[in-house]
């Protein structure tokens, strides 16, 4: 897989979204930034920046979809909440919608 470096969508590539890619490494289980960092690559072939990164979390928390998580070290974890779930899986839903019909017609092209 390209790794390639993602810089914030205003509208199309809703799947290079930062806020969707941490979501959905959350719902894997509790990461801190770094870890965040490396399932991304790891699973999305995508290198976000640090900004880009801390940027987006700052946003899903104030929507109330991730929330950090108690630490007995100092990297600081997030867990996803239940509505975060609901708006991920929302998300993927209406990828998977874009996903079929471009397949469909690359296929009659």
């Amino acid at each position: 897989m390209t790794k390639r470096r993602v810089v914030p969508s205003k509208g199309l590539g809703r799947q290079n979204e930062p806020a969707v890619l941490i979501l959905t490494s959350l719902a894997s289980g509790d990461k801190h930034g770094h870890a965040l960092l490396k399932d991304i690559e790891s699973f999305a072939g995508v290198t976000l920046g640090p900004g880009t990164l801390y940027g987006a979390i700052t946003r899903l928390e104030e929507q109330n979809w991730i929330r950090p998580v108690k630490s007995s070290d100092r990297r600081r974890p997030y867990t996803i909440t239940p509505a975060g779930r609901g708006h991920l899986q929302t998300q993927l839903a209406g990828l998977q919608q874009v996903v079929r019909t471009g397949l469909s017609r690359l296929k009659h092209a």
